[in-house]
Order: structure tokens, then C-alpha cells, then sequence
């Protein structure tokens, strides 16, 4: 549960891409890879990356939910607090805290993961050169005073979950306006990035939790030693 949360989660703050006639990576488009490799360079170029967002879940039949985020990432380490859990790694491990149950389960950063395998923001950026993905530059246009592109991606495999995943970024800036996904089973997911910067200087328990952040907690390790 923890794995498929993370994944949808950071698939949304990544982005993937559409395009409808296309059926290999190698048809990806040129254009679009630019851009995201220059997105790319960017983020990884921040000693630590900092984003606040917000998140809308759409699901058929069920009312709209929203709720905020934030982000912390320095290189492999990362903090990513919801208001129903908090995801945090060192590198080597991941805590899984929900407050509600006062549970927190530990495990291994798996090292040797499949390709399209989402295990921490950073996999994000490297989306565009997973062969199981395919993607386009789908529209440029004005917005607020500022160019908007949005790009699509589309999974090759037909058992994927998701249809397709749209991400509009500032064109000048190259900052993540939103990710929006499409699912097939009709629900919507949408992260809004309310403010992204480099940030600064973070404490290295920033990317650890212990008993001392919840002594009332069970803590459940499944690391392998």
C-alpha cells in the first residue's frame, strides 16, 4: 500500500505524456524531450528542492477532496508530508508514518528497481527515458502573462492504470504550473504547485524519523539486514 501510494503520488509530481498515434518511446517527440531534459538539469542542478502543492482527487460518484502538501528533497533524501501521512528517506530507508493509526513501518530503498518504477521524486526526472512511456509537446499558449506548454504522456502498456498524464509548465521558467493524470477507472488526480524553489539549508533529521517525532507510535521495521 505504501509503494502504490508513493507512486501515484510522485507520478503526479513528475508528469508523464499523450500521444495518440504513437506506439514506441522512439516516437516520442524531439521537442518535448528538449524541454524535459532542461526541466531536468534544473531541478537537479537545486541543492535541496522545496515545493508546496495542492492535490485534487476526483472519483467518480464520490465528492471532490482536496488537501495540501509539501516537499522537501536533498539528492536521494526526502520528505514528503500529507495531511493523512508523511513519506520520509534517507536514502537507505523509508519511513511510512500515518498519524491516524500511529503507525510508522520502515523499509529498504530498493536499489534494483524495474524501469518506470517510481521510488522517490528524483525517478521522476528521469521519466522521459523509460521506453514504456511515450510523450508530446500538446499545446503552447498565454496564460496570466506568461507562455504556457503542457505535455503529455501516454503508457504504451495497455494494462496500465493510467490513460494518460498532462504537465504544464512556465516555458521561460521551466517551473511545474500542474500535473493532472487520467485514470480508467474515470478519476482524476491533480497537483497544483503553489511554490517551488531551490531552498536552503535543511537538519539531517529532516530526512529521518525516529521515536522521539511520535514515542506513542508502533513501529513496525521490515528492513533486511
Amino acid at each position: 500500500m505504501q509503494k502504490q501510494f508513493l507512486s501515484i503520488l510522485l507520478m503526479l509530481l513528475a508528469g508523464a505524456v499523450s500521444a495518440q498515434n504513437y506506439t514506441s518511446q522512439e516516437d516520442s517527440d524531439p521537442q518535448a524531450k528538449k524541454i524535459l531534459q532542461k526541466m531536468r538539469l534544473k531541478y537537479e542542478a537545486y541543492p535541496v528542492m522545496e515545493a508546496a502543492f495542492t492535490l485534487t482527487f476526483e472519483i467518480p460518484e464520490q465528492p471532490v477532496e482536496t488537501q495540501k502538501g509539501t516537499l522537501i528533497q536533498q539528492g536521494e533524501k526526502y520528505r514528503l508530508n500529507l495531511h493523512d501521512r508523511t513519506i520520509v528517506s534517507d536514502g537507505k530507508s523509508v519511513w511510512l508514518y500515518v498519524p491516524k493509526n500511529k503507525e510508522v513501518q520502515i523499509n529498504d530503498v530498493d536499489d534494483e528497481t524495474e524501469e518506470g518504477t517510481i521510488n522517490s521524486p528524483k525517478d521522476l526526472f528521469r521519466a522521459y527515458e523509460w521506453k514504456n512511456y511515450i510523450y508530446a509537446l500538446l499545446d503552447e499558449f498565454s496564460e496570466k502573462g506568461r507562455v504556457i506548454q503542457q505535455i503529455e504522456f501516454k503508457p504504451i502498456a495497455k494494462d496500465s492504470d493510467f490513460s494518460k498524464i498532462r504537465l504544464t509548465l512556465d516555458k521561460k521558467t521551466l517551473d511545474v504550473v500542474s500535473i493532472k493524470s487520467f485514470s480508467k477507472d474515470g478519476s482524476r488526480y491533480t497537483l497544483d504547485v503553489n511554490k517551488l524553489s531551490s531552498g536552503g539549508t535543511v537538519s539531517p533529521t529532516t530526512f529521518t524519523f525516529s521515536k522521539t517525532d511520535c514515542p506513542a507510535c508502533h513501529f513496525e521495521d521490515l528492513r533486511i539486514d
